[in-house]
């Protein structure tokens, strides 16, 4: 019987609930097999005695598990480790790991030369549909320009007004050293951390690092637009895998590496882009283990992260990397607003110095005191309770947009409810094309925008993404309205051919 009652530790000062703290352990049990898979869970009760905690706390844990993939409930028996869990092949965290942890990269990338050197408009009468951003009119504007102004307002300003480090800020630096271990289960140091300009010149700089003429860059068969643009720059090949409810499918990308050298899979894992789907635990276990078999890099581009509503954030991939395969992208752009150009790239210290060498070159230093700012914005705590704060609107938000689009649209429209992020994958009735519809949309003040970006593979699938936490409720209500009058249109042209 696993000793539970001494094994598990509670932080009753952390922020992080007991249910998560218990969670995250019991994951790290599963990944370290010192629970098998198929072993059977006690009972919530049983549990609760144990741990002398609130039955409701096991409950919680047990449903997060569940939801994540890491466990399954049999009815009439219990709960038990999932039995198709692949081993995940790391490293043991003995000491001597621990203080060279990420160091040592686990795939190869290009080397260079280069030295560290000192030195359209909107219509206001037009909504429109967009990819799933933050609204801006939610910045919480007075805390950090009060914290601007403080930070300015100090007799040693003006040590950050001159030339700074390539790598951004050290106190930003190490601000997110222990924001990112908290809060998504990171064991990095500073070296580990290069701050940029938003996830888009994290992927820049590791595609340049990574990537030249004919290597192979794996990429869902849906990806982020701008990702696929950076790797095709460096004359890259992509390869396509299909992405399907579980995320990437990472069986075809073995048959792939068996078949040639990948250099990196590019994954938004937590809510694939543009699809919103969610990479399995089974299938982030099998990547890990195909990395380090393989020698592969895994950018991992995390830039939806805090908004989830029907279950606790899922660690990222980089979280359960102890062999330096992951490079680990995220940013606070989309959480806070897009102007905010603050992001990070996290990945073995190795990798990051050859980062901020490049980074250099295009970018030689970030806004100081902006990096500053945000630096003491998230350490006071103003982030997360920034983040609470517009989670619950987000939520509201997205309930009543998925209402009113399947009330009113539900018989052209097809897409599912999104357990997270700021966007719904829709699919539009094969009868009609969004090449149409676009255009009939202009008459009611609707712009579709670029559709096309959301099928580079000619896919076919008749899929765009159309965001809603920019709209406050009445907004999305006229939002809904136009698209209405715009299928009704649309569907009367294709009944009536002449129309065209």
């Amino acid at each position: 019987m696993f000793p539970y009652k001494t094994s598990i530790q509670f932080d009753r000062n952390s922020n992080q609930a007991l249910y998560l703290q218990l969670s995250n352990q019991i994951i790290q049990f599963i990944k370290n097999q010192t629970l098998a898979p198929t072993t059977k869970l006690p009972g919530s009760r049983t549990l609760a005695a144990q741990l002398h905690v609130h039955r409701k706390t096991i409950v919680a844990c047990y449903e997060e598990l569940l939801l994540q993939g890491w466990v399954e409930s049999i009815p009439k028996k219990g709960t038990f480790v999932h039995r198709n869990l692949p081993v995940l092949n790391q490293q043991k965290l003995d000491d001597t790991v621990l203080s060279d942890l990420k160091m040592d990269t686990g795939f190869s990338f290009y080397k260079n030369n280069i030295s560290p050197k000192s030195l359209a408009k909107r219509k206001e009468e037009f909504l429109y549909f967009d990819d799933g951003v933050s609204d801006a009119r939610l910045t919480p504007m007075d805390e950090i320009a009060r914290t601007y102004r403080r930070i300015s307002s100090k007799k040693n300003v003006f040590e950050h007004l001159s030339y700074g480090s390539t790598y951004g800020n050290d106190t930003l630096r190490e601000v997110l050293v222990t924001y990112l271990n908290a809060t998504r289960g990171l064991h990095i140091s500073k070296e580990n951390v290069l701050i940029t300009r938003g996830s888009q010149m994290g992927i820049w700089l590791s595609s340049q690092l990574l990537l030249q003429k004919d290597d192979v860059v794996v990429v869902g068969n849906t990806n982020y637009l701008s990702a696929d643009i950076t790797f095709l720059n460096q004359q890259a090949t992509l390869e396509r895998v299909l992405v399907d409810k579980n995320g990437m499918q990472t069986d075809v990308i073995e048959k792939l590496c068996k078949q040639k050298q990948i250099k990196a899979v590019y994954v938004t894992s937590h809510h694939h882009h543009p699809t919103t789907v969610t990479l399995s635990a089974k299938r982030r276990i099998h990547l890990l283990n195909l990395a380090k078999h393989y020698n592969f890099a895994i950018i991992e581009d995390d830039y939806d992260y805090d908004f989830n509503y029907n279950h606790a954030p899922i660690l990222p991939l980089a979280s359960h990397d102890t062999n330096g395969n992951v490079i680990y992208i995220g940013s606070v752009c989309k959480t806070v607003a897009p102007v905010f150009r603050i992001g990070y790239l996290i990945a073995s210290k190795e990798f990051v110095d050859e980062a901020s060498k490049l980074r250099g070159v295009v970018d030689r230093q970030g806004d100081a005191l902006l990096e500053l700012t945000f630096a003491d914005f998230i350490k006071s705590g103003d982030l997360d309770r920034h983040i609470r704060k517009v989670m619950k609107i987000y939520q509201q938000r997205r309930n009543l947009f998925c209402k009113l689009l399947k009330d009113e649209l539900g018989s052209c429209i097809e897409f599912d409810t999104p357990i997270g992020g700021m966007a719904v994958w829709a699919k539009l009735n094969s009868k009609y094309s969004w090449a149409t519809v676009a255009e009939v949309a202009k008459k009611y003040n609707l712009e579709i925008g670029n559709w096309q970006r959301y099928d580079s593979a000619k896919l076919g699938h008749n899929c765009i993404r159309i965001g809603f936490a920019s709209y406050n409720e009445a907004e999305i209500q006229e939002l809904i309205h136009r698209f209405k009058k715009t299928m009704e249109e649309t569907m009367e042209m294709y009944r009536c051919p002449q129309l065209f």
